[in-house]
C-alpha cells in the first residue's frame, strides 16, 4: 500500500522508514514560527532560557505583526521584550514592524520550503503547504518546549484527498473554491487530518496559498498542494536554489479516509454568511445586504494578484457613500508589486484607505474594528462573533473580487456583474 504525503514526510522528519494514521512520533522541524505572541511563548522558559539558550538559533523565526506599529504602551513594550529576546539569544530570522504578516513573510523570504516540517503558533500556519510543505499550528507551550529542545510531538494524520479538474470561470477565485469546500465538508470535515489537493496545475501560487491558508477552517491539521512547476518558477524568482529542498508528494496507490472531486469550472462566487465559516451560501442567496466595511488583504487575499483583481474592477469608480474600503496588504513587498502595478493608486483614487502591512483588522486588534451593528464584507479567513473586535457585529467572508464588486454598491454584489 503507498503513502501520503502526510506519512512520508512524517517518517522522514521522525527518522521511520514508515507510519500509519494515529502513530505517535517525536520530529525535528524545520522551523518554528511566532509573531506577537512570542513574548508570551518565552516567558514560559525564561529560565530554562538562561541557563541552556535555544536549541537551534536557525529555527526560530519571529515577525512582528498582528498590532503594528504598536498602538498602545503595552504594545510597545511587547515589542520591545521580543526584540531583546531576539538580541540575547541571537535569533537568526527576525522580521520587524512593516515587513509584513508572518505567513506571508515566511513564504516570500524562502522559510517555507518543499519537503519541509514547519510549525507554528499560529493555526493558519498551514498556509505553507501550498509550497509543498507539512505545515501545522501548535499552542504556546508546544512552542515554549521546542525552543528549549528543538523537538516536539505529533500524531499521524489519516488523509483527504481533493482531485481538482477544469478551471475557474471570469469572477470567480480561488476563494470561492476553499469557501465552497469548507461548505460542502463543514468546519471540522476534516479534523486532524491532511487534506491534499491533487490536479491544481491551473491554480497559481497566490491561489494556492489563499486556500491553504484557509485548510484550518475544516479543522484540518495540514493542507498541501504537489510541487510542480509553477512551484519550482516561484521558487526560482525569490532566490531558493533547486538543490535546497526535496519535495514530498502522495504515491498513486496511499489509502485516504475520503476523497472528493471539484470541478472548479462550476463553481460561482460565494459568501461565508455570520457567524461561521461553514455558513456559505450563492453570492445571490445574500445580494443586496448592506454593507459598512470592506477589507481588501490578510493572509488570506493579500497578496498583489488580489489588489490587481479588485483595482480592475474598481479603476475610474467611486466606492459607495457610507462605505468603507480598508486595504492590507500582506507584506511590503506585495505593497512595493502593487503601487508598480498601479493597483493601489486606482484603489485609493476609487476612495480605498491604506492600512499598514499586517493583520490589524483581521483580529480586532488594530484600526478597522467594528461598532455594534455593523457589517463587514472581508476577503479575510474567519467571521466568527467578535473577530473583528465586536461581539455585535456581522462579518461575512468573500473573495476580492465580491468585496471590490460591494464596494462599489454598498452592499453585496455579484462581481461577474462588473467584469467586462
Amino acid at each position: 500500500m503507498g503513502k501520503t504525503f502526510a506519512e512520508k514526510i512524517l517518517a522522514r522528519k521522525s527518522g521511520r522508514d514508515a507510519l500509519r494514521p494515529g502513530e505517535i512520533v517525536t520530529v525535528r522541524p524545520d522551523r518554528l514560527l511566532s509573531h506577537d505572541n512570542t513574548a508570551a511563548i518565552v516567558a514560559k522558559i525564561a529560565v530554562d532560557l538562561v541557563e541552556f539558550g535555544p536549541a537551534r538559533k536557525d529555527m526560530h523565526v519571529v515577525v512582528l505583526d498582528h498590532v503594528v506599529p504598536a498602538a498602545t504602551e503595552k504594545d510597545a513594550e511587547n515589542h520591545k521584550a521580543i526584540r531583546r529576546y531576539v538580541q540575547r539569544y541571537g535569533v537568526e530570522h527576525f522580521f520587524d514592524v512593516g515587513t509584513g504578516v508572518c505567513h506571508q513573510v515566511m513564504v516570500e523570504k524562502g522559510l517555507a520550503l518543499p519537503g519541509d516540517l514547519i510549525v507554528g503558533s499560529d493555526s493558519h500556519t498551514c498556509m505553507y503547504g501550498a509550497l509543498g510543505a507539512f505545515a501545522t499550528g501548535i499552542d504556546r507551550t508546544e512552542a515554549a518546549a521546542l525552543i528549549l529542545t528543538g523537538e516536539t510531538w505529533l500524531k499521524v494524520p489519516e488523509s483527504i484527498r481533493i482531485d481538482l479538474s477544469g478551471g475557474l470561470s471570469p469572477g470567480v477565485t480561488a476563494k470561492d473554491l476553499i469557501l465552497s469546500l469548507i461548505g460542502r465538508l463543514g468546519a471540522d470535515g476534516a479534523n486532524y487530518q491532511c487534506v491534499e489537493f491533487h490536479g491544481a496545475a491551473e491554480l497559481s501560487i497566490d491561489e494556492r496559498l489563499t486556500v491553504a491558508n484557509m485548510g484550518i477552517e475544516m479543522g484540518a491539521k495540514a493542507a498541501a498542494f504537489e510541487v510542480d512547476a509553477r512551484t519550482v518558477e516561484y521558487l526560482d524568482s525569490i532566490g531558493v536554489r533547486r538543490d535546497g529542498y526535496e519535495p514530498v508528494w502522495a504515491d498513486s496507490d496511499a489509502e485516504y479516509s475520503r476523497r472528493m472531486d471539484f470541478d472548479l469550472s462550476t463553481l460561482g462566487p460565494v459568501v461565508a454568511k455570520p457567524h461561521t465559516v461553514d455558513n456559505v451560501v450563492s453570492v445571490e442567496e445574500v445580494e443586496g445586504t448592506p454593507i459598512d466595511q470592506c477589507v481588501l488583504g490578510t493572509c488570506t487575499n493579500g497578496r498583489a494578484s488580489d489588489f490587481e483583481l479588485a483595482a480592475s474592477i474598481l479603476k475610474g469608480k467611486q466606492i459607495a457613500s457610507g462605505t468603507r474600503l480598508l486595504l492590507l496588504p500582506a507584506s511590503r513587498e506585495v505593497l512595493r508589486r502593487a503601487i508598480a502595478s498601479g493597483a493601489i493608486d486606482a484603489l485609493l483614487a476609487a476612495g480605498g484607505t491604506l492600512l499598514p502591512t499586517g493583520c490589524g483588522p483581521c483580529l480586532g486588534a488594530h484600526q478597522g474594528v467594528l461598532a455594534a451593528g455593523e457589517r463587514c464584507l472581508s476577503t479575510s479567513n474567519r467571521n466568527f462573533r467578535g473577530r473583528m473586535g465586536c461581539a455585535k457585529a456581522e462579518i461575512f467572508l468573500a473573495s476580492p473580487a465580491t468585496v471590490a464588486a460591494s464596494a462599489i454598491h454598498g452592499r453585496i454584489s455579484d462581481p461577474r456583474k462588473e467584469i467586462k
